[in-house]
């Protein structure tokens, strides 16, 4: 059977190492994970030559195509329409069925690094693009109170709108509008600090980063970015995005196979590192 990975580019991809890593280890020896190069005119193309494998168990959708694939598809996880994107898609009964992973993975990967959001949790979102959504979304299961940053209010707006959490969530345009005592999760959720720009952080070098907050950087490219060099220095917990590709990643290869997420989260972690 065959699974693998639509987007543009994805020649950089990590998926196909760790996918392909946890079939061996479950012994899964006719199976394997491929990546689809697909640009924007080719992705009609490319899943109807979906639907129609045999062999095709489902892929993972990424960038550009979260939102793309959707009209494509037959059905739509209440996760993925709350998210407005898909990230999962699964081959059933002759149709594809599209799912939405990455919240999941990285609340997973939150939890086991020691910190569970709560009512009591005020987390500072960076960013209002499409991550932005799936850690909103996954906050919200949790109560949590969010604040977004992003320059682009009405951008900012419509993600509260659009996931129907407006009285839960608070916009502004910058850090420095920040309550900063009483923060307790950062999550960036902006491409600041990704490589090949790694001097890039989406906090200003001005403002005190706050020592009593813990930062999930989703950026796993460099595995220590600015950001995460700021917080470390104001000894605040940091948290790097690799777990997050991990743990989105298991839990999919669980839709695909029906073995547990984490019975090969780990062998998953340990081929990409």
């Amino acid at each position: 059977m065959i699974v693998g990975l639509i987007g543009y580019p994805v020649t950089h991809s990590l998926s196909a190492v760790m996918h392909n890593a946890a079939f061996a280890h479950i012994g899964w020896h006719d199976w394997r994970y491929e990546l689809w190069n697909t640009p924007h005119d080719e992705l009609p193309a490319r899943m109807a030559a979906l639907r129609d494998r045999a062999d095709l168990a489902g892929c993972n959708v990424t960038i550009p195509h979260k939102q793309n694939v959707v009209p494509y598809l037959n059905e739509v996880s209440a996760h993925a329409q709350a998210i407005g994107a898909v990230n999962t898609i699964v081959k059933k009964n002759g149709g594809l069925y599209g799912d939405n992973t990455d919240w999941l993975g990285w609340l997973t990967d939150l939890r086991a690094n020691g910190y569970t959001p709560n009512a009591d949790t005020h987390t500072v979102v960076l960013g209002a693009g499409g991550s932005a959504r799936a850690i909103v979304y996954a906050l919200l299961q949790c109560d949590s109170h969010i604040t977004i940053v992003n320059r682009n209010l009405q951008r900012a707006q419509h993600l509260a709108e659009s996931i129907g959490a407006t009285q839960a969530i608070t916009v502004v345009a910058a850090v420095n509008e920040l309550p900063l005592s009483s923060i307790g999760l950062v999550v960036n959720c902006t491409s600041a600090g990704m490589s090949p720009n790694d001097d890039g952080t989406p906090w200003p070098p001005h403002i005190p980063f706050p020592q009593q907050a813990t930062l999930y950087d989703l950026v796993y490219k460099p595995r220590m970015t600015r950001l995460m060099q700021q917080a470390k220095a104001a000894n605040a917990h940091v948290v790097g995005g690799i777990g997050m590709l991990v743990e989105q990643g298991a839990a999919a290869f669980a839709q695909w196979t029906g073995v547990p997420a984490e019975a090969v989260s780990g062998v998953m972690s340990r081929a990409i590192v």
